[in-house]
């Protein structure tokens, strides 16, 4: 038997993932790419249900490209007698292996949404829950309205019922330095 080095040990690892079906060193994560004007970090402020509030939210690439990792969290002061908090989130935007785009979401609340991702045109996005018996519906919706503006909703349906906006925000993309 033939000793593995690093080298030889990293050359199968590499050949062993080449040969697992939906997985290639070399696939290109192109569905993605309509995905990359959400791409920095962007200051908000917005109103809804939670009242007026504001935070911010990155998106970068993860994994070599092969998500995007958008970290988000927004303050709400304290209002109607209602003490300040904040609410912090993850989402990983990932390409499915038929070329669909997906995310999955989690909250400081303890949610957690799938979402499937649709580019209505280029600058626009919409993020649809997935469907489950019972379970309310979101919709989340980014919208390019100019060169560094990012509008954003948040809707939610109850079972059986229509959506309704929740939230709604503005963005404006931070400068280096901020």
């Amino acid at each position: 038997m033939v000793p593995l080095t690093a080298r030889s040990s990293a050359a199968t690892l590499v050949l062993l993932l080449a040969g697992l079906p939906g997985i290639s060193p070399a696939q290109e994560p192109g569905a993605l790419a309509p995905l990359r004007f959400l791409l920095g970090t962007w200051k908000a402020s917005g109103s809804g249900a939670p009242g007026a509030g504001a935070g911010a939210a990155t998106f970068e690439p993860g994994l070599q490209g092969r998500v995007i990792l958008r970290k988000s969290y927004a303050e709400y002061p304290a209002a109607a007698g209602k003490p300040a908090s904040r609410h912090d989130d993850l989402m990983v935007i990932h390409a499915n292996a038929d070329s669909t785009v997906g995310a999955d979401y989690f909250d400081s609340e303890g949610h957690v949404i799938r979402y499937d991702v649709h580019v209505v045109r280029p600058g626009e996005a919409v993020f649809t829950s997935r469907t489950a018996p019972a379970e309310p519906r979101y919709r989340l919706t980014y919208r390019m309205t100019g060169e560094q503006t990012l509008d954003g909703t948040f809707d939610v349906a109850p079972p059986g019922r229509e959506f309704a906006t929740y939230l709604r925000w503005t963005s404006e993309k931070a400068t280096h330095g901020q």
